[in-house]
């Protein structure tokens, strides 16, 4: 399974009505295939949506789009308000749960770290498998992959909580009982970015 993350900046203000028009034209294109989950914008870069596709392959993923795209009522009619716009291809980690239907949120917590070429994506999954199961009895991981096509070296985490509190007591309780994070991972770093996102009406993952 790989995922699409499609990532648009919006002009100031637009948001709603960009989530209005996409709702509406994603009931057409999920017959094609489905969203695993899209976000918005809270915290963070501000004025971003996020919509995630799976496929079970990259040949499935050209072969759905292009026909979706003979769709008349798809893409959704929102070129009028897109600044930007990113795709990047991520594939799961081998323990990475899967992005699907789930209540977890309302508020997502995606990190994007991106780190030294030559080994650094195999140490970073080394240890996270080894420390992943003392930090997820404090919450769980919607979802962690790397990079296939976009910026590689990259790797993204995603975290749902209730509420920002919660986020900050979990976050604390981690680093103060030794949980979290992996020992030793800064080493491979270059950099950290994060922002925090809500779920769409439509999106399947809330």
């Amino acid at each position: 399974m790989i995922y699409e993350f499609r990532t648009y900046g919006l002009k100031p203000g637009s948001l709603p009505e960009v989530m209005k028009r996409f709702g509406e034209a994603y009931e057409h294109r999920k017959k094609y295939s489905q969203l695993a989950a899209f976000w918005y914008t809270e915290i963070g870069p501000l004025n971003q949506i996020i919509h995630v596709w799976p496929y079970p392959d990259l040949a499935e993923r050209d072969r759905i789009r292009a026909e979706s795209l003979k769709d008349p009522n798809w893409p959704p009619q929102i070129r009028e308000f897109i600044v930007t716009m990113d795709s990047e291809v991520f594939i799961p980690f081998p323990f990475s749960p899967e992005l699907k239907p789930a209540q977890m949120g309302p508020f997502f917590e995606m990190r994007s770290y991106f780190v030294k070429p030559a080994g650094g994506l195999a140490s970073v999954q080394e240890r996270w498998e080894k420390q992943l199961p003392k930090r997820t009895p404090l919450s769980p991981l919607a979802f962690v992959g790397y990079t296939d096509t976009g910026p590689l070296n990259k790797y993204v985490h995603i975290w749902p909580y209730e509420s920002l509190e919660q986020r900050a007591h979990i976050r604390k309780t981690a680093v103060e009982t030794g949980a979290w994070p992996p020992p030793g991972g800064a080493e491979v770093l270059v950099s950290q970015e994060n922002k925090i996102m809500l779920a769409a009406p439509f999106s399947p993952l809330q």
